[in-house]
């Protein structure tokens, strides 16, 4: 009997999940591909709500950690894991109790397919790329025998990595939305930074899972005073945004090739 297909989604933040990759996770987990989700931190300095006093760093924590739990109930999510990093300091963290903590995740886990942000980290979030960095480093040691994680799981090499590559279009639709999507880092602003569509190998069709991840988006309901400007999208930005996602392979041991696939376990199953 072969292995069951698992994919392994990691992330940064609670929420990067629906908006990032919900419509994916939602349709694998239909499919029985057996999902689960890896997020570095619990979005302690995230929004929360509309009130202008905050609460401490750990009740934002806590609330957004439940969140993410209830989205990931609705995306379909089988497992889902907290590396316990803050929020915002991802990319001054120690690299290798990092990258450690994601070695032991994927030898137990054991996926053929592991996605995450790509290196500009969609809109040059520090948090992100910095995922991405270490998301890539430990597919390297979880895959080395020598390697020793904090427990003793068997090596066990990834098949295929993929990274978010957005398109012109898909950003379009969240700047249609939020306006002016950036984030200041050392008093510079950066912004999105859609990747051509000849740089993306992958998309996939999601449009059938488009009312669910709309309903794990609403499940971060502190993050919702912004979010609530999706309802107003129309219809051609909701089809932007929901319809499709795209990825970037960056690498795979079963396949190659310009030619675009539809499956993120083309040549697997």
């Amino acid at each position: 009997m072969s292995d069951p297909l698992r994919l392994l989604c990691v992330t940064a933040h609670p929420d990067d999940e629906s908006l990032g990759v919900g419509g994916t996770l939602a349709r694998y987990a239909d499919e029985g591909v057996e999902t689960y989700l890896v997020t570095a931190t619990r979005g302690e300095r995230g929004r929360f709500g509309e009130q202008n006093n905050r609460p401490g760093l750990d009740v934002v924590g806590r609330e957004r950690e439940a969140e993410l739990q209830r989205a990931a109930t609705v995306l379909g999510v089988k497992e889902t894991h907290l590396l316990g990093f803050c929020d915002g300091d991802l990319d001054r963290a120690n690299p290798m109790e990092v990258i450690n903590r994601l070695v032991v995740h994927i030898r137990r886990l054991k996926p053929q397919v592991v996605v995450t942000f790509g290196p500009e980290g969609g809109y040059g979030h520090p948090d992100h790329i910095a995922i991405s960095q270490f998301t890539t480093s430990a597919l390297v040691c979880a895959a080395d025998p020598s390697y020793q994680s904090e427990q003793r799981h068997p090596s066990h090499r990834v098949s295929k990595l993929y990274y978010m590559a957005w398109s012109d279009e898909k950003w379009a639709a969240y700047q249609a939305a939020f306006k002016d999507l950036k984030v200041t880092v050392d008093g510079t602003s950066r912004r999105a930074t859609p990747w051509p569509s000849w740089a993306i190998t992958t998309s996939i069709d999601t449009r059938e899972y488009w009312t669910r991840v709309w309903e794990a988006v609403q499940c971060h309901r502190t993050q919702m005073a912004i979010y609530r400007n999706l309802e107003s999208l129309s219809e051609e930005y909701h089809g932007a945004l929901w319809g499709t996602q795209e990825f970037y392979r960056a690498f795979s041991l079963v396949n190659g090739g310009r030619q675009k696939e539809a499956d993120l376990f083309e040549g697997l199953r």
